[in-house]
């Protein structure tokens, strides 16, 4: 419901394609669900590929297109950039639009190393100071299900937390003839499977369990180290895509797995693989405390799992919540208990949650802050792996 009195947010977009188009849902949509105190407005797209970025911007609903984000970023009618550009310009991009006195939303994982994520932290720091607000995209934090499990957590339901395990697996790299894209290279991507997917599952988990991991032991492994040179257009994270006669190496993980420790003593396992034949974008973690138990499934996003142990065992056992309800978290916005919410509707949370923190002038989480913690903890499971699973405490 678009609130005719609410002043305009102006968006500029860097990046269109997979993640764009996902981030453009978000923009679009937000201010027709919820009642905002700033109406976003999509302003602008960037890409380099000028009839590419037009044909994006006239799709998603963009009002122009630049070809050099820094003009975007100098546009008087964007007010908020929006980054989701591969890893390796995460830093150079945000930090310029901070400067330039914008708000941020960046994709994850927020940098390709720790050295660029704790500048990009130090210019949101000062950045805050003026009123700004930079926010990374962890937008699985945005299923309803994800945030109602997080209060379940927080108001004690499963107790004192013992363990936590997590799996996130995807097959669309299992082909070793699927061509070396840009996330199969780490100039450009900073890791594989571990930066892009166990970026998720870490924020994931320390979002949930409501503390930080303090060390890790860690495997990875690539399976293919060598793959065709792209020969023209890939589509997307299917298989599809030319790959031509030369070929280059592969330099990122397709895997890896590790175990974890908190703070509080609790443990966590932890496994992100691009080469699970079969599993499209499995995600799946679950929480054990002394009191009870709950998981979540991103294939079935709008349910959850939970064990109240403190029942007598005669009839214990997990039980299904749907969370569809209008009390359960975004809901109030959307259709009637029992009518399901989808992938894209993290989008426009997230677009929601931005823009809320902006009217409000409070930190929105997760922060750039939050960012570089899981960054800390994705260095030091590629460094315990590199030392053959030695455990590696994370920096405070």
């Amino acid at each position: 419901m678009e609130n005719p009195e609410a002043k305009t947010l102006g968006v500029g977009m860097v990046g269109y394609a997979f993640m764009g188009a996902a981030h453009s849902q978000g923009w679009r949509t937000v201010g027709r669900v919820f009642d905002l105190p700033a109406r976003p407005a999509m302003s602008a797209v960037c890409g380099r590929d000028a009839d590419a970025v037009r044909a994006a911007a006239d799709r998603h609903g963009w009002a122009a297109a630049e070809t050099d984000w820094r003009a975007l970023i100098a546009r008087d009618d964007v007010q908020v950039v929006d980054v989701c550009t591969p890893g390796d310009s995460h830093a150079e991009i945000a930090i310029a639009a901070l400067e330039a006195g914008k708000h941020v939303l960046c994709e994850k994982p927020l940098a390709n190393s720790v050295a660029e994520a704790e500048a990009m932290v130090e210019a949101a720091r000062r950045a805050r100071e003026r009123g700004q607000v930079a926010m990374v995209g962890f937008n699985y934090r945005r299923a309803p299900a994800i945030a109602y499990a997080r209060r379940m957590v927080a108001d004690g339901r499963i107790g004192v937390l013992r363990h936590v395990r997590v799996t996130y697996l995807q097959d669309w790299i299992v082909d070793p003839e699927f061509p070396l894209v840009w996330r199969l290279r780490r100039e450009y991507a900073g890791s594989g499977a571990l930066g892009d997917l166990g970026s998720h599952i870490v924020d994931l988990a320390q979002h949930l369990a409501g503390e930080r991991l303090i060390g890790v032991s860690a495997l990875t492994e690539t399976f293919i180290r060598e793959r065709p040179l792209p020969a023209g257009a890939v589509a997307g994270l299917g298989g599809s895509g030319a790959g031509g006669a030369a070929r280059g190496p592969v330099t990122v993980d397709d895997a890896a797995l590790f175990t974890g420790r908190f703070g509080s003593g609790a443990v966590a396992s932890f496994e992100a693989s691009r080469f699970a034949a079969g599993r499209k974008n499995s995600l799946r973690i679950e929480l054990n405390g002394d009191r009870g138990s709950l998981a979540f499934d991103l294939e079935r996003l709008n349910e959850l799992s939970f064990h109240d142990h403190t029942e007598p065992a005669i009839d214990s056992g997990f039980r299904r919540i749907l969370v569809t309800e209008p009390d359960h978290p975004y809901l109030e916005g959307w259709w009637p208990p029992g009518h399901a919410l989808g992938y894209e509707h993290t989008f426009v949370h997230q677009a929601r949650d931005m823009v809320l923190a902006i009217a409000d002038g409070t930190g929105p989480e997760p922060s750039f802050e939050d960012g570089l913690q899981v960054q800390r903890v994705l260095a030091a499971v590629e460094e315990s792996a590199e030392k053959n699973c030695v455990y590696t405490p994370v920096p405070v």
